[in-house]
């Protein structure tokens, strides 16, 4: 029952418990107390009212809305009192012990990119990166692929809204491979050449275990004299060695691009059971791993080398493919989706 006792005996504890409040945590704890919608003591006094005798709720409705009003006016002055003060510091108990910070690390396929640099910059290659945006010269007709080419359907490719013009060649796509940067490198640099040019790559692809529409390529050029076949199986067999372990057995397919003949698919044992066979390998024992060739001639001869004095090879490495082979990683979307689940397995 509210009584003008009552109304009073809430405005002293008020106030007691305002004088104690020092931050805006306090000062929001004795609001909720007080003037909570469903919990508050005013908002109870209130609701009481309807329960006094007719003849004194009038005053006791005034005294208690009256009580309201001082409270919040009171309360919005605290508060800018605080406020003007500058920001309250908590205190800190210097016998706790430190929290221990979050380190960061590389992600996954950064590491894997850094591990293929590595490895070709101690074969003595040179490390080279181009642009994104590139023109249909670069990315196909001089890559042995001419408008009509039946390849150009391999590459399933993403076209720009409105052509920009760049070094005299109108820039229509994005790229569907690094093997432009071949084309650049050799236009700016006689033999001989030795390369990788790493990069992010986009083509038109469904998102799924396997797939993504933009992912990244290590592509290698070597041209020189007498640069043979043979030289390319040796390089290729060093670097899958290097990389899954001296244990590795390679194999070489024969296969088909555009821009090298004969061209070779790679295959080496299988990372998850060794060769026996299994489920991931589809019970052959050998996963694919990269497309490499020798340098076709018409690709010389676009930048002006003289295709029989001058051989050369190249090959392409998705960072993806190998880091799932190397990692034991069975969906390529792991790598883009932020998990931090995910990404805190992998070494610092």
């Amino acid at each position: 029952m509210t009584d003008p006792q009552s109304i009073e005996r809430a405005r002293a504890g008020f106030l007691d418990e305002l004088g104690r409040a020092v931050s805006d945590a306090d000062l929001r704890a004795v609001r909720d107390k007080y003037l909570g919608r469903k919990s508050g003591l005013i908002t109870a006094l209130l609701r009481a009212v309807a329960t006094a005798p007719s003849d004194e709720r009038p005053r006791l409705g005034r005294l208690a809305n009256e009580l309201k009003q001082d409270i919040e006016a009171t309360l919005a002055k605290r508060r800018e009192a605080l406020e003007s003060a500058g920001p309250q510091v908590e205190p800190v108990d210097v016998s706790l012990p430190g929290r221990e910070p979050a380190i960061g690390r590389r992600h996954p396929l950064t590491m894997m990119r850094e591990r293929i640099e590595s490895i070709f910059l101690r074969m003595g290659y040179e490390v080279v990166e181009g642009p994104e945006l590139e023109d249909d010269y670069h990315n196909f007709e001089a890559l042995n692929m001419p408008p009509d080419h039946p390849a150009r359907d391999m590459q399933d490719t993403l076209y720009l809204a409105q052509p920009i013009v760049s070094s005299g060649h109108p820039v229509t796509l994005l790229r569907t491979h690094t093997s432009g940067m071949q084309i650049r490198y050799m236009e700016a640099h006689p033999p001989p050449v030795r390369i990788i040019a790493p990069g992010r790559v986009y083509r038109r692809d469904n998102l799924d275990l396997t797939h993504t529409p933009m992912f990244t390529q290590v592509e290698g050029l070597v041209v020189g004299e007498d640069v043979t076949l043979a030289d390319l199986k040796g390089t290729l067999a060093a670097f899958a060695r290097e990389l899954f372990g001296p244990q590795t057995a390679v194999r070489f397919r024969p296969s088909f691009f555009p821009y090298t003949e004969p061209s070779a698919e790679l295959d080496i044992t299988c990372t998850n059971c060794g060769g026996s066979g299994c489920p991931v390998c589809k019970r052959s024992g050998w996963l694919e791993v990269l497309g490499s060739g020798m340098v076709h001639p018409a690709v010389l001869e676009a930048v002006g080398y003289d295709s029989e004095r001058y051989t050369g090879f190249a090959f392409g490495v998705g960072v993806e493919r190998m880091a799932m082979l190397k990692y034991g990683v069975d969906d390529i979307r792991l790598f883009y989706e932020s998990d931090l689940r995910f990404l805190e397995q992998f070494p610092l």
